[in-house]
């Protein structure tokens, strides 16, 4: 099979969307919410953040949670030694990178066996050019909306120009996703979609999820 048809064969079998639930932090919710078996849980360690974990954390908790479930840590420009040690202390298998990271950054952690997503805040006049120079270092990016925090916002971007989005990287979607947003996503003709990034939306407070509200998002991209 030429690299053409493969490309072809990707871009029109259907694929069930992925579902990740960041910001979490407590650990009576994060079982919880493991319980759901959400296909990832995200865990901030930007210290600005409202959500930042990295203090609240058991990292053997952490590490012994369920493999079904993958852990990704969220990072905005953090030193390659500190992801690293980070990762490890924890056990994450994916990184979620918010900041101005590199092309060969996000190269250097895809090599060193990690998920890799890389963030990109969209707004009207949002260039997919820029995203060139991250094909092939990524296995995801994900599209969240431009504001004045890196993520965890609570407002969509206008997802009409996903149109404009011709690259080979497939893309989480992100950015003030509620459940009244799950029909449309799911029959969005996004040929790169892959899954969606919820947060804020999905709180009772920042860094505690409401559990029922989540499942509810579950069962609608599991029908």
């Amino acid at each position: 099979m030429t690299t053409s048809s493969v490309t072809t064969l990707l871009k029109t079998e259907p694929t069930t969307l992925q579902v990740k639930v960041c910001g979490m932090r407590e650990p009576e919710n994060i079982g919880e919410l493991v319980a759901l078996q959400p296909d990832y849980i995200g865990f901030i360690f930007y210290r600005k953040s409202a959500r930042y974990a990295g203090e609240k954390l058991n990292p053997e908790y952490i590490k012994h949670l369920p493999a079904t479930v993958q852990k990704v840590g969220v990072f905005v420009d953090e030193s390659l030694e500190t992801i690293l040690a980070l990762t490890k202390k924890f056990g994450l298998q994916a990184v979620q990178l918010h900041g101005q990271e590199t092309p060969e950054f996000c190269k250097q952690l895809k090599q060193a066996g990690f998920l890799v997503l890389k963030a990109f805040a969209l707004d009207d006049d949002f260039d997919f050019k820029i995203l060139e120079p991250y094909e092939g270092t990524c296995d995801y990016y994900l599209f969240d909306t431009k504001g004045q925090q890196h993520g965890g916002n609570g407002v969509t971007f206008n997802w009409n120009i996903l149109e404009n989005y011709h690259l080979n990287t497939p893309f989480f979607l992100s950015g003030g996703l509620d459940l009244e947003h799950a029909t449309a996503i799911k029959t969005g003709r996004w040929p790169w979609l892959r899954g969606i990034d919820i947060n804020s939306r999905f709180e009772l407070e920042p860094g505690l999820k409401n559990i029922s509200k989540v499942k509810k998002m579950l069962t609608a991209f599991r029908e």
